[in-house]
């Protein structure tokens, strides 16, 4: 089975680095690639200089989630609502929101699958959120491929 990773640099914009993720969260379960699709984010550290902004002080940030969660339980929120706060709380527990952003996306077809492999391969990159963050592709036996694997490896 050959290997494909597929490289995208979304710069500063944890926002569509987020949305790229959450539509290849979407494909993998609408076409069942759960072996055969795996992507890793990868975040930089920011430039202490770069950082104006001093972070807001935890304790104040605890008492907001407590009036938060109790605001919450006592009213009968649908599921989706409660699926939506999850996922704003996610995002904004996000670290590094000045550092690099850089997604790997793993595409693991076995031979018999090359149609397969080739459609992802061109439909991946000419997605919205993905076409504006400079795909590079990497096929297996390429220069950089067994630095991708140790970089994919090391994320997990």
């Amino acid at each position: 089975m050959a290997h494909t990773y597929l490289l995208f640099d979304f710069g500063t914009d944890e926002e569509k680095a987020q949305l790229a993720r959450h539509k290849l969260e979407g494909w993998k379960q609408a076409f069942r690639l759960d072996k055969k699709l795996q992507y890793k984010l990868e975040r930089s550290e920011p430039d202490p200089e770069a950082i104006a902004e001093p972070a807001p002080k935890p304790a104040e940030a605890h008492k907001d989630e407590k009036s938060k969660s109790k605001s919450r339980s006592k009213s009968k929120a649908s599921p989706k609502r409660k699926a939506a706060a999850v996922e704003a709380e996610a995002s904004e527990e996000a670290p590094n929101p000045n550092g690099k952003v850089n997604l790997l996306v793993r595409l693991y077809f076995s031979g018999h699958e090359k149609l397969t492999e080739q459609r992802w391969l061109d439909r991946i990159p000419s997605e919205e959120p993905f076409r504006e963050a400079s795909p590079r592709v990497v096929h297996q036996g390429e220069q950089q491929f067994d630095e991708l694997v140790e970089q994919f490896d090391a994320l997990g």
